[in-house]
């Protein structure tokens, strides 16, 4: 079955673009040129992606995507931000947000593609054998339904936020440099910088308390969960 993207877009012209290209890879697009009316479409048509731009009437992009990441409806839903600013500043408060992913204008539609292609693929529930569950104290992440329990609760997280914990989980104990987890988790030449990493464990941390103190910063290196006592 196709997969369902929603682009929240107000100029006329890239939202055309954008759509002409997700529709001619097969994937079944629904737009809206307003944040307000997109937040609406994303709780009725629940896509499986997210494309947001951040200047919008209405509401603009980061408080559509700060009123997804809180409703439970939408609260795991991948998005992808785009924006004319390109200034790290506002990459960082998009990311803090929730989003996943940050592409600048102008892109290439080859680039968006890519990174929707590349976001989809690692929230797609795993069918390998190899796929584990991981337990460390009260925290249990299902690596098949994507799920992560703290204390048999379930804790939402974004996709870039499960894949992080997934890598930590699976080397645990051992340090994982930025650029490493920037590789494994994102996948491909993004246009992030090693401080997204450092928003992404930040949230991991403000998420799912018991990992306050277990993920390790290794000063000008990068990261470790700390083995259990």
């Amino acid at each position: 079955m196709s997969k369902k993207i929603l682009i929240i877009e107000d100029e006329r012209d890239i939202r055309d673009l954008v759509a002409h290209y997700l529709t001619k890879d097969g994937y079944k697009v629904e737009a809206a040129s307003d944040g307000a009316k997109g937040f609406s479409l994303a709780k009725t048509m629940k896509p499986d992606l997210i494309i947001l731009d951040l200047m919008l009437p209405e509401l603009d992009g980061l408080e559509v995507c700060k009123k997804l990441r809180a409703d439970p409806k939408t609260a795991v839903m991948p998005i992808i931000m785009v924006t004319a600013k390109g200034e790290e500043t506002d990459k960082i408060v998009g990311l803090e947000l929730g989003a996943d992913d940050y592409l600048t204008k102008p892109f290439s539609p080859k680039e968006l593609m890519a990174r929707v292609k590349a976001l989809l693929r690692r929230t797609e529930p795993s069918h390998s054998p190899k796929a584990q569950t991981y337990v460390y104290s009260d925290l249990h992440l299902d690596a098949v339904k994507h799920e992560v329990l703290v204390k048999s609760k379930e804790v939402s997280l974004t996709a870039k936020e499960f894949g992080l914990l997934e890598q930590l989980l699976q080397n645990k104990g051992h340090i994982l440099t930025r650029d490493v987890l920037l590789d494994r988790v994102w996948g491909y030449d993004a246009d992030v910088t090693t401080r997204t990493v450092d928003v992404h464990v930040r949230r991991l941390r403000e998420k799912i308390p018991l990992l306050a103190d277990a993920i390790l910063t290794v000063k000008s290196y990068g990261y470790k969960l700390r083995e259990e006592d």
